[in-house]
């Protein structure tokens, strides 16, 4: 059995830091502080939608419209 810690990880049950192991050859997690095990995921997780991965959102949605730069005049009452 080849298990090696996992730096910086919090259990999901008792909330210990640091106190998770990798098994690579039975691609399994656990605790050894209170013996929780899962097996390691076998399919990827969808990406997220983002507004860089989704094509809509990249689109401009409000008109272009000119605008108009207007100078104070000198005898303007403040």
């Amino acid at each position: 059995m080849a298990r090696r810690f996992i730096a910086g990880v919090v259990c999901p049950r008792c909330g210990e830091l640091d106190k998770m192991v990798i098994d690579s050859e039975a691609d399994v997690r656990e605790c050894i502080a209170c013996g929780f095990s899962e097996q390691r995921p076998t399919a990827a997780p969808a990406p997220l939608k983002t507004r860089v991965n989704r094509p809509a959102a990249r689109r401009v949605e409000t008109p272009a419209a000119p605008v108009r730069i207007v100078q104070d005049s000198p005898d303007a009452d403040d």
